[in-house]
């Protein structure tokens, strides 16, 4: 009996047709362009169907909401499916990917989130290879999590991040090895944390995101640390600090440290990432960072900023304390960081 594969289309460039105002999504036109793609049809191939979401979105419009929409998608629709393939822009895609990783409790199944960087209506599209390859990752469940493939990769989906704006080969995981290369065959790769990812046991559940206020702040040299007090300290409840290297802010620094002392007494959880793509932060190593965790900010280890974001929106919608947050946050839980305090 066939495996049978969910294909989910939330939009993006992959679905796209052009129109008087530039590529666009168009509702119905992947149903038809599917059927064209002989290779889906092919013996061997799993069996498959279309969900597509209502409106459709360019990935730049993700929000909260739609991530939740799709976890709902494959909730209502899980024990139905062998698997799930997520049609979905780049831009947003690895927020999405880190999103569900953490949303998507207990899943055992996986999910792969793939999209084109030119769209199935042109000549020349990425997106054949991706979609077909990506419904037979989907099938062969080789890694049974959340999982980005594009160009060739098959990736962690809370350790990938886009490279690109228009390479062929978009995304990648500096800090995680790739799950699988596909080149005339797909070669799959034991994860590093094989041994601890087994299943659970408990049952799949979906924890919807709260639209809880988070925001990021990259530091740059002569960064004006008043100008943003007054957004820091009564805005949000969550703020992504990326810092120099392995954590490291300017030596005025301490102007920062007041507003993230009150922030965090306000309830705001602070997470240091770092710019550097590869790499780990590490609180404490130059004097120049250990006044962050003195007052009261955490470390991100060398988790993504798309991790980072994702993560905090689920711990707060766990309803979780602030101690346990910061605690969580310096925990891996889903795979996406490689320390576990």
């Amino acid at each position: 009996m066939n495996k049978k594969i969910c294909l989910i289309h939330t939009g993006g460039t992959i679905g796209m047709v052009r129109t008087a105002e530039g590529f666009s999504p168009k509702a119905g036109y992947l149903e038809t362009v599917l059927k064209k793609i002989d290779d889906l049809h092919a013996d061997g191939m799993p069996d498959f169907d279309l969900i597509e979401l209502d409106p459709l979105l360019d990935s730049s419009d993700m929000a909260v909401d739609d991530w939740n929409r799709i976890g709902e998608v494959i909730a209502s629709n899980y024990s139905s499916y062998d698997g799930f393939v997520i049609l979905h822009g780049t831009d947003t895609m690895a927020y999405t990917a880190s999103a569900l990783s953490f949303m998507l409790e207990n899943l055992d199944k996986p999910v792969v989130l793939t999209g084109s960087q030119i769209p199935l209506s042109e000549i020349r599209s990425d997106g054949h290879d991706n979609l077909v390859t990506s419904v037979i990752i989907a099938a062969d469940a080789k890694h049974r999590e959340v999982l980005l493939y594009f160009g060739g990769r098959l990736l962690r989906g809370n350790r990938a991040t886009k490279m690109s704006a228009d390479s062929m080969i978009a995304f990648n995981s500096p800090n995680f090895p790739h799950l699988a290369n596909a080149g005339m065959q797909i070669k799959y790769y034991p994860a590093v944390d094989q041994a601890s990812r087994t299943p659970s046991g408990k049952p799949f559940s979906l924890c919807r995101f709260e639209s809880v206020p988070i925001g990021v702040l990259k530091i740059f040299p002569g960064i004006s640390f008043p100008v943003f007090e007054n957004l820091l300290t009564e805005k949000l409840r969550g703020i992504v600090l990326e810092g120099f290297g392995a954590g490291n802010i300017p030596g005025e620094g301490h102007a920062l440290l007041p507003i993230i002392r009150r922030a965090f007494e306000a309830g705001s959880i602070i997470t240091v990432t770092s710019q550097c793509p590869q790499g780990t932060i590490s609180l404490g190593t130059y004097k120049a960072s250990t006044p962050l965790k003195m007052a009261g900010a955490v470390s991100g280890f060398d988790m993504t900023t798309e991790a980072c974001v994702a993560k905090l929106y689920y711990l707060f919608s766990k309803g979780y304390s602030k101690t346990q947050i910061k605690e969580l946050m310096e925990t891996d839980l889903c795979g996406e960081m490689s320390r576990n305090i």
